[in-house]
């Protein structure tokens, strides 16, 4: 695990991103372990830095070498004649230790560390790997790895990388940036895109993230002139502030993130107790957090380089809708069937653009997706026409125009490309994408004029709705600050009663209810709220109450509370023995509300993530649930309840009336506010059933539980 407390650290402004300048695009570079044979891990980085023109000074260091590779050579690093801006350390075990410390000691500010044996093997390696991190405490350097691949910046010619993929070619010109845990599949990305015609100037590999971590990767490339679009590998993000630092500056800036995160497991600790964390596993919150900021999730290598591959060019349609041209109706309907798999709008032509283009072409069906027919790309001029007027008339945001083998036709394409270029040139604000399978050469041609190019309909459709995610998340203003009070948690679990006033403090009204000592008080509570009520046996011991049958419902006299209050101590003695037993909640019972949930959950990254779903026994079968890190708005509590495919429940299906959306929505940033108020002790609350009543009727918790990490005196 990367060494957290009292590191020096760059912070997460984007003055602090820029700080690793000297070990992404130094001056200077030292090579600790440098050797003359150009294949081996010490040898490597400076045969490619000399092949591709690395403009600084290569300062190899060899106690048994005069000269490295045709390079003057040091015996040592005190013995340098320059204080280098980064070095590559390629010693083992503790000469690397060591190698760090006279780094630091010589002036140093960053090393790359090849060397493995570290945390990644056992806890000598770990307990070796804190000694390394503690020589370069000492002196406020930067280190990257141990157990690294290294990096690449090509812009700069710069190698600090024993890779062996560049035997096969160097990174391509482009705008792409690859940050990755993974050095293999760091450079396999690199590998993959350039066979793919892609540019990669930057790949960082960040090893065993012992202090550098991917967050701080993704937000140098973030402000880096060398980056426009960047991929990220991780297999689990080990910090939170500089990673949700680094999205926000990606988004601010807007360069699109796409990421690939594996692995999948449940949050440990308190699963079995909370039913939020009992959902929400690592893989939920991470899928929210990065939801937050638009970063767009792939789920194979091709998707990935898909979406790269598109957003290299620029265009991100905020509100995007799709028309479509295309001369196959079958080849129509696919993409239409893809487009809504995907949440893509497919809007229809006006009528009157339609009667127009039926006018052209009697048998066209130019509803959306256009299909020009085969006839139109014989009548070349017919084709300009459908081009643009489904563009203009249109307004979509994007547009796909399939036309399969017709494209890369050598008869035809030359007549077709003309028009195509011509199309794209007058709505230069869309996104333009091709169909079409056609020889390199053609697709380059297609590419220089301006189109992303898909033999594949449905990848093309895919990657438009990532465009269409990240220029939505572009458009959408930054969070402001939140106002987050200051919580005084109970130093023990409260019961249902004390949680439900805590809550309500909070903004987080409940039903009407009293926690009674005595059957007496407990008519006397009934009476008072009028029948029905609800009667619950009331313990900080017993957290989910139904699972015992502490809940009796539709309790409609004086009698049949008595009943129900002797029932809930005769179940609680049987089936919870041992049980502090308070008394007995009695409640008002609402009814024709729609039954949500709430809670919270203490993520070991990310802190406090709050969670929507439909309530009752429902939220753990169906698991329709949406999550967001803490605090957030109330415009962001009702985009998650939009979310939800239950929602049509609170939005009137079936003639239902309409449910208080906005109360529902308030209660849920209020949660998040207290969540994020309450500090590490919070452990997590559920709120089920939160009864949400029609519009402007409110929204009140039947039942809570506030699971607090408890305080001895």
């Amino acid at each position: 695990m990367p060494a957290e407390g009292g590191y020096p650290r760059t912070s997460s402004s984007p003055s602090g991103f820029a700080a690793l300048d000297a070990m992404i695009r130094p001056s200077s570079v030292a090579i600790i372990g440098a050797s003359d044979d150009p294949t081996r891990i010490g040898g490597r980085p400076i045969a490619y830095m000399q092949n591709q023109g690395f403009a600084g000074t290569i300062l190899p260091v060899n106690p048994n070498r005069p000269v490295v590779q045709g390079l003057p050579a040091f015996a040592s690093v005190a013995a340098l004649n320059q204080v280098p801006d980064v070095a590559i350390v390629a010693v083992p075990g503790e000469s690397a230790v060591q190698a760090v410390a006279d780094l630091g000691a010589k002036g140093c500010p960053a090393a790359i560390v090849f060397t493995a044996g570290f945390a990644e093997v056992d806890e000598a390696g770990a307990a070796m790997q804190d000694r390394l991190v503690a020589a370069a405490r000492q002196h406020g350097m930067r280190i990257l790895g141990p157990n690294c691949l290294g990096l690449f910046n090509a812009a700069v010619g710069f190698y600090p990388m024993f890779s062996t993929s560049f035997e096969q070619g160097w990174p391509l010109p482009g705008n792409i940036g690859i940050a990755s845990q993974s050095g293999a599949y760091g450079t396999h990305l690199f590998a993959t895109s350039r066979a793919r015609g892609l540019g990669t100037p930057v790949c960082v590999t960040t090893g065993n993230e012992s202090d550098v971590s991917l967050g701080e990767v993704i937000g140098w490339m973030a402000q880096a002139p060398e980056v426009e679009v960047i991929c990220a590998y991780a297999e689990g993000i080990r910090e939170s502030a500089r990673f949700i630092a680094a999205l926000d500056l990606a988004r601010r800036n807007r360069k699109p993130v796409v990421m690939m995160k594996v692995g999948r497991s449940e949050l440990g600790g308190h699963a079995a107790k909370s039913h939020t964390a009992s959902i929400a596993g690592d893989d939920a919150v991470t899928e929210a957090v990065l939801s937050e900021f638009g970063v767009v999730r792939a789920t194979t290598t091709e998707q990935m380089l898909d979406i790269a591959y598109a957003a290299s060019r620029r265009i991100y349609p905020a509100k995007n809708t799709l028309g479509v041209i295309t001369v196959s109706g079958g080849a129509g309907v696919l993409i239409s069937d893809a487009a809504e798999a995907a949440g893509i709008p497919m809007p229809p032509m006006p009528e009157e653009a339609q009667a127009h283009l039926k006018g052209l072409i009697s048998f066209a069906a130019p509803r959306n997706p256009v299909d020009c027919t085969a006839q139109a790309v014989n009548q070349t001029e017919t084709f300009e026409h459908f081009l643009e007027v489904t563009a203009e008339a249109g307004g979509y945001q994007s547009m796909l125009v399939f036309l399969t083998q017709t494209g890369g036709s050598t008869t035809m394409a030359p007549k077709l490309r003309p028009y195509l270029k011509q199309a794209r040139e007058k709505f230069a604000d869309r996104l333009w994408v091709l169909s079409v399978i056609a020889s390199p050469d053609k697709v380059k041609g297609y590419e220089e004029d301006g189109y992303i190019v898909f033999e594949d309909p449905t990848r093309a459709v895919n990657a438009i709705q990532a465009m269409g995610r990240f220029g939505a998340a572009f458009a959408t203003p930054a969070a402001g600050e939140f106002v987050v009070p200051r919580v005084t948690l109970p130093a023990t679990t409260p019961t249902e009663a004390e949680g439900k006033r805590i809550l309500a403090a909070a903004g987080v009204p409940a039903v009407p209810e009293k926690a009674c000592a005595s059957v007496e008080e407990a008519v006397a509570a009934a009476e008072s709220f009028g029948f029905p009520v609800v009667a619950k046996i009331l313990s900080p011991d017993i957290l989910h109450k139904s699972e015992i049958g502490g809940v009796i419902l539709d309790l409609a006299s004086a009698d049949a509370v008595r009943e129900a209050h002797a029932t809930l101590l005769s179940r609680a003695a049987e089936r919870a023995p041992g049980a502090r037993i308070e008394g007995v909640l009695i409640a008002k019972q609402i009814k024709g509300a729609v039954e949500m949930a709430l809670g919270v959950a203490r993520d070991p990254v990310f802190g406090p993530v709050a969670m929507v779903g439909l309530g009752g026994v429902f939220i753990e079968i169906l698991k329709d649930v949406a999550f967001r890190r803490c605090p957030f708005s109330v415009t962001d509590a009702e985009v998650m309840i939009r979310s939800l495919k239950g929602f049509p429940l609170l939005d009137g299906a079936r003639g239902r009336p309409k449910a208080d959306v906005k109360a529902l929505a308030g209660a849920l940033a209020a949660l998040s506010r207290f969540a994020a108020g309450a500090g590490d002790r919070l452990l997590s609350v559920d709120v089920n059933p939160l009864l949400v009543l029609p519009e402007g009727q409110g929204a009140f918790a039947a039942d809570a539980v506030i699971e607090v990490e408890e305080t001895h005196a």
